[in-house]
């Protein structure tokens, strides 16, 4: 863990718990035994070889025994609940848990992963540090989906009172954007707070020990930690923020590959069809995936899905690439990822209209929502 200091980029003195130190080991030996499984030393993967070209038209049919590794969590759940997780036409590998942005980066590398899915920001943190990828389908939201979790007696009320505070900061996860653009929004400057750079999985024990005072939640995690520690004086503060954007993704390696690039675009089909099925479906979801995968309470599953938005795929991606260019500004003329560049380069405009066109109209149009 390190505190930034956003104007210059240097990181001041660690804080550090031994918790801390062993949740960033594990995590680290989680994406090794990863690219193990993969049969690959760490590397990067690069657009190079294959044998189709980025711009060559998507194919109709997927080759026999092509298969992907995939981590996309509840694609996985609703797929299997709803029974059409047979009827994909190629074979899943793997359904690796890896859900951070820069764990998933890392998987990208060494060809352990094959599509992910992530926030908006992941990709721009990927194209930074030199990792070729691409989005293939977008589902976009209009409402906040994150809370600013507090430590116990931390005071904080609302957000005027984060000035002179910790937070959790991740500058290539969702919640590093929100966090961003919550400050902007408050009209408190980078250098009026104390950013800990943290990976998401490390914000609850941050929290815990309060060695933060406040960390952008998402559920089922905020669920789980305020049933832990309201008690304690924990509390969540609610931000306008929008995470505008649910990608998937995949490094240029796995679209170069005819046979990949053919289930690439099924899959596409199958996780926009599985949202919709979450969303139809909610008794189901409830059980399979907040009860049973995510063990949270039936009640509190309930009240989740309350919160949740219905799902949205656009036919057109021009506005997810405005919201990405903005956030791509954002962060760059905060101090972070170097310089801003052109938002387009992160999509593969061959996928557009791909999710929207497997789902009934009212998931595609903005004003059916």
């Amino acid at each position: 863990m390190r505190t930034l200091s956003p104007g210059d980029g240097k990181p001041r003195k660690p804080i550090r718990n031994q918790t801390q130190e062993n949740n960033v080991h594990k995590n680290l030996r989680r994406i090794a035994v990863l690219l193990a499984a993969a049969g690959l030393l760490a590397g990067c993967a690069t657009d190079s070889g294959g044998d189709v070209a980025l711009t060559a038209a998507l194919p109709d049919s997927v080759p026999p025994g092509t298969t992907l590794s995939i981590s996309v969590r509840t694609a996985r759940v609703a797929l299997q609940t709803s029974g059409e997780l047979a009827d994909l036409p190629f074979t899943v590998s793997d359904w690796p848990a890896v859900q951070a942005g820069p764990d998933v980066i890392q998987a990208f590398r060494g060809g352990a992963v094959d599509i992910a899915s992530n926030a908006g920001i992941p990709p721009i943190h990927a194209h930074a540090t030199g990792l070729d990828a691409k989005i293939i389908g977008v589902k976009q939201r209009s409402l906040p989906n994150y809370h600013l979790a507090t430590a116990p007696g931390s005071g904080i009320t609302d957000i005027a009172g984060l000035r002179g505070k910790k937070i959790a900061f991740s500058p290539g996860q969702a919640q590093g954007v929100v966090v961003l653009r919550t400050l902007q929004a408050a009209g408190i400057a980078l250098d009026e707070v104390q950013l800990v750079e943290l990976n998401s999985p490390q914000f609850l024990t941050a929290l815990q020990g309060r060695q933060i005072d406040v960390a952008p939640l998402g559920e089922p995690s905020l669920t789980k930690y305020l049933d832990q520690y309201r008690a304690q004086g924990a509390t969540a503060v609610a931000t306008d923020a929008v995470d505008a954007l649910s990608v998937l993704w995949a490094p240029t390696a796995v679209l170069r590959d005819s046979a990949k690039l053919a289930a690439a675009k099924k899959f596409v089909e199958f996780w926009a069809r599985g949202e919709v099925w979450a969303w139809e479906h909610p008794e189901e979801w409830i059980k399979s995936y907040y009860v049973e995968d995510q063990e949270v309470s039936d009640a509190d599953g309930r009240r989740i899905l309350k919160t949740t938005q219905k799902p949205y795929f656009p036919t057109n991606w021009d506005a997810a690439i405005e919201w990405e260019q903005e956030t791509i500004d954002l962060v760059t003329g905060s101090g972070f990822f170097g310089d801003s560049f052109d938002a387009g380069e992160l999509f593969d405009r061959r996928f557009e209209g791909i999710a929207a066109a497997a789902v009934a109209p009212p998931y595609r149009t903005e004003e059916s929502q």
